[in-house]
């Protein structure tokens, strides 16, 4: 099913016109009513009569987070303030928080992609919505919320943590829809197997993920253990929140809601616009926002764009899954390295577990040491030396080979690595301490 065939459908000519036409609109309005975009413009040396086509889209600067905690809090308030009804930001806990404010046509959107994402992912009406997702200044719980209202969801609106609690209203009230991010669904899993809580024997169908990188092979590792089908989500509370991308039953790239949120690759060095297919940086304008839009925000995700008709019925562009992040990058030993590159080589590992922390330090010799502690499958972790052994090289060999790093790996007994009911906590980088 398809929330809004109109939208999510329509040919490509007539959504480019749509696309442009709101593109003039947002850049003349921002030039006259946001000091912060008149002055990028002035320095420039653009004006908004020099947007004719999208690809002019490339004279406007770029947006950073820098710039978004710089201007906190109203400095890219584009409304009045009397318009504003809800705000948002982020954690603020590597900085000063961004925030975004949101008009009432703001949250009729945010609805809507929202509701559109869940329908990727299989819902309709009178399906059961578990929110794992953190309510309150976070977006992510909103955001679901809202979309599965607008379906007509009966929605539960739990939260993140509490997990026999989760488990206990899955199976109490017949959840079908699970959202939460990756890592915290195989810790449930973890914990209804402690409770002898067969996850077959429950309703759940669908599983939304997302707020953190996971790999195809962790795909299904979810899907194995929580017995249901597990889709990928995309959004950042620069944006709008949760909303701005998902992926529809063919699993196979999320379906970017580019009516509303614009997208570009750009080479994260020299901000150059990529060619579709070419991997860089995304990069997103807000064309339909109206409290706080932003023009070009350089998100920092890797990833690449691929158009063409999709069996779902969609024409949406996609988005392949992020590949990481240009500022979560480890650069070891001159090699640039994702944490989702080691996530997937671990998943393809049958003693391990999807549970990791990749610890880097640097030694006397002022090299980078990396060590890789992974939990082992409570089958295969034993006190038998040989054993062990035998594992850590399988680990260490696959790294070299595909990687091309040589990695100390520590092997740990199950459930010893700290768990996250909210992002997981992979990397502990040591080199600045």
């Amino acid at each position: 099913m398809i929330w809004n065939a109109v939208r999510e459908s329509e040919s490509p000519a007539k959504r480019r016109d749509r696309q442009l036409a709101e593109l003039k609109d947002l850049a003349a309005r921002l030039y006259n009513r946001v000091e912060f975009y008149k002055t990028r413009f002035d320095e420039a040396g653009v004006k908004p009569t020099d947007i004719v086509t999208l690809e002019d889209i490339s004279k406007i600067p770029f947006t950073t987070k820098d710039d978004l905690r710089d201007t906190y809090p109203y400095g890219l308030l584009a409304a009045d303030h009397d318009d504003i009804v809800e705000i948002h930001t982020s954690s603020g806990t590597t900085g000063t928080p961004v925030v975004d404010a949101y008009t009432r046509n703001d949250m009729d959107v945010w609805s809507e992609v929202m509701a559109r994402c869940l329908m990727m992912a299989g819902a309709e009406k009178g399906d059961v919505v578990q929110n794992g997702y953190g309510y309150g200044m976070f977006t992510g719980g909103l955001g679901v919320h809202y979309g599965a209202h607008a379906i007509g969801c009966n929605t539960i609106p739990i939260g993140g943590g509490n997990t026999e609690r989760q488990l206990q209203l899955m199976r109490d009230f017949g959840s079908t829809i699970l959202t939460c991010t990756p890592s915290y669904s195989l810790y449930m899993a973890e914990v209804a197997k402690d409770m002898g809580i067969d996850m077959e024997s429950l309703s759940i169908k669908s599983g939304i993920f997302g707020a953190e990188p996971w790999s195809e092979n962790m795909r299904r590792e979810i899907e194995e253990k929580m017995h249901l089908k597990a889709y990928d989500i995309y959004g950042l509370t620069e944006i709008i929140g949760p909303g701005v991308s998902c992926e529809c039953g063919e699993q196979n790239g999320l379906h970017v809601n580019e009516d509303h949120f614009y997208p570009e690759i750009i080479d994260p060095e020299t901000g150059k616009v990529l060619p579709e297919g070419e991997k860089g940086e995304l990069v997103f304008t807000t064309l339909t926002k109206t409290g706080t839009p932003i023009l070009r925000y350089r998100t920092r995700d890797i990833t690449w764009l691929e158009r063409g008709e999709c069996a779902c019925g969609r024409n949406l562009v996609k988005m392949h899954r992020l590949l990481g992040r240009t500022d979560d990058m480890m650069i070891i030993r001159g090699v640039n390295v994702f944490p989702s590159q080691i996530e997937h080589i671990l998943m393809d590992i049958e003693e391990t577990q999807p549970h990791y922390q990749i610890v880097i330090d640097r030694v006397e010799t002022y090299l980078d040491d990396v060590e890789l502690r992974v939990e082992v499958e409570p089958q295969f972790f034993s006190d038998e030396t040989k054993e062990l052994e035998r594992i850590s090289r399988k680990i260490a060999e696959a790294m070299k080979n595909k990687l091309g790093l040589n990695l100390h790996i520590k092997l740990v007994e199950p459930k010893s690595i700290e768990r996250s009911m909210g992002k997981a906590k992979r990397v502990i980088d040591k080199r600045t301490l």
